[in-house]
C-alpha cells in the first residue's frame, strides 16, 4: 500500500483505476484521478495547497508536487511529468510533457500539448503556450512542436496509462534472484522508443 497520510482531517483521494506505487507518499489534500500513474518515491504534499492529478496523467519516480495555501497545483489530463521533476503551485494543461528534472515554479502555466525540455526551469508567473517547446534556465520558447512530436508525446502518455494497469495487475514484492536465468525474458513494448530515435528513423 502507498504511504497515505491525512492532515488537518483531510484525506487524499485516489480513483480505484489509478496506480500509486507503494513507495510514493500522498499527504492531505491530494486528488488522483482515473487511470493516473504515480511512480515510486514521488511525493505529493497536499499539506499547504491542493494537488490535483487528472485522468490519465503520470507522475514518474522521484517527482515532488507542492504548493501554497489557497492555490491548486494541477496536472491536467494525459500529462507526463518526467523523472525527478518539481512542480510547485503551477498548472500543467492537458497533454503537456514536463521533462526529467525540470522545475515549474509558482503560478506558472504550461499550455496544452506543450513540452518543457529536461532540466529546464519555468520561472514563477511564466506562460508556456500550447504546442510549444520550451527549454533552458530560465525556460524560453524555442519553437512550435511538429505533429510527429505531438503524436510521440501522446503515445508516451498512453504507455504510462498501460503501465498503471500492468503495475496494478502484475507488480508484486519478491525476493531477488542470485543469478540471471539463461533464457531470461525481456520486457517488450512494441512502439516504445525515445523521441530522438523516432526522429532518426523518420529522417
Amino acid at each position: 500500500m502507498p504511504k497515505v497520510y491525512a492532515i488537518d482531517g483531510i484525506v487524499p483521494v485516489v480513483d480505484p483505476s489509478a496506480f500509486v506505487h507503494p513507495a510514493a507518499v500522498l499527504i492531505g489534500d491530494v486528488i488522483v484521478g482515473a487511470r493516473a500513474y504515480i511512480g515510486p518515491c514521488a511525493s505529493l504534499r497536499g499539506d499547504f495547497g491542493r494537488i490535483v492529478v487528472e485522468e490519465g496523467a503520470n507522475i514518474q519516480d522521484h517527482c515532488m508536487l507542492h504548493g501554497f495555501p489557497g492555490k491548486d497545483t494541477v496536472v491536467g489530463p494525459e500529462v507526463t511529468v518526467g523523472h525527478g521533476a518539481i512542480l510547485h503551485g503551477c498548472v500543467v494543461r492537458r497533454g503537456a510533457l514536463i521533462g526529467m528534472n525540470c522545475v515549474v515554479n509558482d503560478n506558472a502555466e504550461v499550455g496544452e500539448h506543450a513540452v518543457v525540455a529536461a532540466l529546464a526551469f519555468v520561472k514563477a508567473e511564466a506562460r508556456i503556450p500550447p504546442r510549444a517547446l520550451a527549454a533552458g534556465i530560465p525556460a524560453k520558447v524555442l519553437r512550435q512542436l511538429s505533429e510527429e512530436e505531438i503524436r510521440w508525446k501522446g503515445d508516451n502518455a498512453r504507455l504510462y496509462q498501460q503501465l498503471a494497469v500492468r503495475s496494478a495487475t502484475t507488480m508484486q514484492a519478491v525476493e531477488a534472484l542470485t543469478t540471471a536465468e539463461a533464457d531470461r525474458k525481456r520486457i517488450d513494448i512494441p512502439g516504445a522508443m525515445p523521441l530522438s530515435e523516432m526522429k532518426k528513423r523518420h529522417a
